[in-house]
């Protein structure tokens, strides 16, 4: 009995001696099936920085079912921002579920300070031109003051978190925030509650009116004073957003469909 206890103990330890590498490899095996999605060609990123943002649009694009993508340029060679999104995607060919399909890229032009978001496919629909201007807002900001991780980051989790709505809808609606929709079953549950304790014990009958004798209750007298009429104007100031607006979608040299929005930082 103790020679097949030592025997076993001796098979488990070269199992885990075994284990080890094998985990090791299959470790670095799904290392390499992360997808390049930054291409940082103005070095905006250090390596790090670049390292999670990469990893985290991997994850988000992935349950998505969509390429997020960001390109930056700074060079004398930089054209149109718009036109730059276009060729990237044609040229690169993009895509999460085949070459030319799901995907939604940043390019942001230093050179021209220029920034321009394109939806391609599935990210044409739940991330229309609406939806890709309030992604620029929110971005933009962080792009003026040079937290390029920071707007980066907020760009790959907006446009996760909107791709999350049915399109035609606003995903900034505060009741599809989830504290609001906690606060309004909380406030309703409360309500109901008051209204059954005060019911519960009995209604009240009598009132201000009951011993009331209408004949010989009225009004014993009124008066009206007019003093003046004041009216004033104010002029109602339209509200801006960062940068340039719009730029909208439009289709590549390829012929591929986009959304769009453009602006300057």
């Amino acid at each position: 009995m103790r020679r097949k206890r030592v025997i076993l103990a001796v098979l488990f330890f070269f199992v885990m001696m075994l284990a080890v590498p094998m985990d090791m490899i299959a470790g670095e095996a799904a290392a390499t099936k992360e997808k390049q999605l930054i291409f940082d060609t103005a070095e905006l990123l250090n390596q790090q920085e670049y390292d999670e943002l990469n990893a985290l649009a991997n994850q988000y694009g992935a349950e998505r079912e969509t390429d997020m993508m960001i390109v930056t340029i700074n060079s004398p060679e930089a054209y149109d921002v718009k036109k730059m999104t276009q060729d990237f995607y044609d040229d690169y060919a993009p895509g999460y579920d085949k070459p030319h399909g799901n995907a939604v890229i940043l390019m942001l032009d230093m050179t021209h300070r220029d920034v321009y978001l394109a939806g391609f496919y599935k990210a044409k629909t739940y991330l229309d031109d609406e939806r890709l201007d309030k992604i620029r807002d929110k971005i933009t900001p962080d792009l003026t003051s040079g937290d390029y991780k920071l707007a980066f980051q907020k760009y790959i989790q907006t446009a996760h978190k909107y791709m999350g709505f049915r399109s035609g809808v606003n995903p900034d609606n505060i009741f599809f925030n989830t504290w609001v929709q906690l606060g309004i079953a909380l406030a309703l549950g409360g309500g109901i509650v008051t209204l059954m304790v005060r019911r519960s014990g009995g209604r009240i009958t009598v009132n201000s009116r009951t011993y009331e004798d209408a004949s010989t209750s009225g009004v014993v007298d009124y008066e009206d004073t007019y003093l003046h009429t004041s009216t004033t104007k104010r002029k109602i100031e339209r509200s801006s957003s960062n940068g340039s607006s719009g730029g909208g979608g439009g289709t590549t040299s390829g012929g591929h469909s986009h959304s769009g929005s453009r602006g300057s930082f």
